[in-house]
């Protein structure tokens, strides 16, 4: 087993190692989410942490983890007889992003309960993080299923996994703690409010920091071990105080104030529920037994608001979260401050109050309560490797050889869609927007399972037994199964797709208005693709040529960020973005065959430069399209033309790609959701084979 990395020598991230540390006081806190870019000691941090939780007391051979003076009734390895425990470490578990749902929760063996009626399970990684710590890095990819079986269990505190009448239920109470990086995705809200606190990290601009975090990492892949031995003693303290402070949060007093600063803070945020209430009410007191306090002060409970609350105001997932921190002082400040009590002997302080803080002498160790956000880095440990698709960036503005450029516009006021949908039935991931064959939804059929199987069809199954009994001497009243008799579930739910605009940036399109809503529209399919937990991708094309300004990604925040920016002028290379589309969606095909694309145009349809390509611009446009009709694109053509005269141009080109196409003259604020409702009309009369199919949202 490889050494990790010490909790004490990560280097600065005074924020994220405050919250972990108040976890461990109290767990009752509920977890931590921790958002940033790559690189930045989320793991470490996180791995590390399980060395400082104090050690459990544990039922001999219990898989479950009981405790021994309260065993759980209903435990699949009980009764327990009373005795002595045993002690072992706090165990830390990692869910991976790709797990299958038995892995998670746990798996019965049918074909024992379906002949010996035997209850025969082998537990999950729930029943493994009992009384410890559940892990889950780049929590943000998790597929939707193992997100709900999460809710479930977090909010009842225990599993369980049901098969085709066979019930078995176990009692998983764990510390829930998920690392993320915001360019890839969002989470669910109803996952993201399960967190008790959130951190933002982000890598030191200090040379001097930074110097100590290439220090203290060589130093550790030279010698594990070494480096371990030399924050031993600093890990030792540290511990020692989280023991203490578990052992004082029983006498912390929540005063009436205290409460009445936490209720007014929640309402000035206006956040929803009452979860945020109680989750700063647990984490106020833990901060007071860590800092060695028998009661809550104003300092607490402004620190457990920036801790609890930046994640529970976002409105739509394109608001950033975060914390007006001098309306938070404003709030706070009409209320007077609790009598402090006379403190108690000071606990060990752990390595912050020793100069320097442990080897490397820069503070590295435990942060102080209510200290500022530091913005220190620590190296990942040797087996984290966060992975991050790379963006283009947007290049520099330039003016297009057929117009200057205009500033961005902002997009106006975003809107409801209804759902857009490929045709078909596909087998792309899971998600909420198309026809799909995946592992949840509704049973349509059964087959012979490829691989382990995981959803039994029983009926399917007993068909396939009852003929061979006789033959196979059944001679009681159990049914004699045998694997080849098994039967899997074929299911229908729903599937993400790949939501790729095509956005026409040039001069003709410069006109504010007109833009303004266009951007406003293709906003609100990108809140749509969110809700459907969809890929999106941005290409623009303007002036001399079209640039991917988003890879497709599951950030509908970056998208919605380059749509801000997008300024406009110049010639109209349409035939470029197209092939850029069409070479784009060939390069997602090889990455993932199984995810459907649905391609946007927005454009007047005027095409004015051939860009690098050279020849005419509308034969080049008109060839563009028939390529991605060919291959069997599903298209949507938004007709951005406008003014009494008209030329039609985008009618020739959604003709090209075999798509319907809707004009921009009434674009409101749900114009283009009435685009979306009248698909299905067009592609009735078009009877193409690329079309796109209405459903209700």
């Amino acid at each position: 087993m490889s050494t990790p990395y010490p909790f004490t020598a990560v280097v600065g991230q005074a924020d994220l190692r405050l919250a972990l540390l108040l976890n461990a006081v109290s767990p009752a806190v509920g977890g931590v989410l921790v958002r940033g870019e790559k690189g930045t000691a989320k793991s470490t941090a996180v791995r590390a942490l399980s060395a400082l939780l104090p050690q459990v007391d544990v039922v001999p051979g219990c898989r479950f983890s009981c405790a021994p003076g309260a065993p759980d009734p209903a435990c699949p390895d009980g009764p327990h007889e009373s005795g002595p425990g045993a002690e072992r470490p706090a165990r830390m578990v990692e869910l991976p992003v790709g797990a299958s749902e038995d892995r998670l929760v746990g798996a019965l063996d049918i074909e024992r309960a379906l002949a010996e009626g035997v209850k025969a399970f082998e537990p999950g990684l729930l029943a493994d993080a009992h009384r410890g710590i559940l892990y889950v890095d780049e929590v943000n990819l998790l597929h939707d299923h193992l997100i709900d079986l999460l809710l479930d269990a977090a909010a009842m505190g225990a599993s369980y996994v049901e098969r085709e009448g066979v019930s078995v239920r176990h009692a998983a109470r764990f510390l829930l703690v998920g690392t993320m990086n915001p360019e890839e995705g969002e989470l669910r809200p109803q996952l993201l409010d399960r967190f008790g606190l959130t951190v933002e990290v982000a890598a030191s601009r200090e040379p001097a920091q930074r110097v100590e975090v290439v220090r203290r990492r060589l130093a550790y892949e030279d010698d594990p071990a070494g480096f371990a031995v030399r924050w031993a003693g600093d890990e030792s303290e540290v511990r020692a105080r989280v023991v203490a402070a578990r052992a004082l949060l029983p006498q912390v007093a929540l005063g009436d104030t205290a409460l009445l600063q936490i209720a007014a803070t929640c309402a000035g945020f206006e956040v929803d529920g009452m979860r945020a209430d109680i989750v700063m009410a647990r984490t106020a007191t833990a901060l007071a037994a860590w800092a060695g306090r028998t009661s809550v002060l104003k300092e607490d409970v402004r620190q457990a608001a920036l801790l609890a609350l930046p994640h529970r105001r976002r409105r739509n997932p394109f608001d950033a979260p975060g914390l007006d921190e001098d309306k938070l002082d404003e709030i706070l400040d009409g209320f007077p401050d609790e009598e402090p009590e006379p403190e108690p002997d000071p606990e060990p302080e752990g390595p912050d109050d020793d100069n320097g803080g442990g080897p490397g002498g820069d503070g590295g160790g435990v942060p102080p309560q209510g200290g500022g956000p530091e913005t220190g880095h620590a190296p990942d440990a040797p087996q984290q490797e966060e992975t991050a698709a790379p963006e283009a960036q947007p290049s520099a503005p330039q003016s297009g050889a057929g117009g200057a450029e205009q500033a961005a516009v902002a997009a106006a006021e975003p809107f409801r869609t209804k759902m857009l949908s490929v045709p078909g039935l596909g087998e792309g991931a899971a998600g909420r927007r198309s026809r799909a064959r995946t592992a949840h939804g509704r049973t349509t059929g059964s087959q012979r399972p490829r691989g382990q199987l995981t959803k039994l069809h029983l009926a399917a199954t007993v068909h396939a037994a009852a003929p061979h009994q006789k033959a196979r001497g059944r001679s009681g009243p159990g049914l004699v199964v045998r694997k080849d008799d098994l039967r899997q579930a074929t299911r229908e739910g729903r599937e993400g797709n790949l939501v790729l605009f095509c956005v026409d940036a040039s001069g003709s399109m410069a006109a504010r208005q007109r833009m303004s809503a266009v951007k406003g529209a293709v906003l609100s399919l990108l809140l749509d693709a969110y809700q459907r937990r969809d890929k999106v991708g941005l290409i623009t094309f303007r002036g001399a040529d079209a640039e991917l300004a988003l890879p497709p990604t599951s950030s509908v925040d970056a998208a919605a960020a380059r749509l801000e920016k997008l300024p406009t002028g110049g010639r109209t290379p349409l035939g470029a973005g197209l092939l850029k589309a069409h070479e784009v969606l060939r390069i997602e095909r090889l990455r993932d065959p199984s995810r459907r694309p649905l391609l946007v145009v927005v454009t007047d349809g005027r095409a004015t430069s051939a860009g690098s390509v050279g020849g005419d611009p509308r034969e080049l446009s008109g060839r563009s399209a028939r390529l991605l009709a060919a291959e069997g694109v599903t298209s949507v053509v938004v007709d951005c033309e406008s003014g009494p005269v008209r030329l039609g141009l985008a009618g020739v080109l959604a003709a090209d790609l075999g798509a319907p196409a809707v004009t921009l003259d009434g674009l409101r604020a749900d114009s283009l959701a009435g685009l979306v409702k009248n698909v299905r009309t067009a592609v009735t009369h078009t009877a193409s084979p690329n079309s796109v199919s209405r459903r209700a949202a």
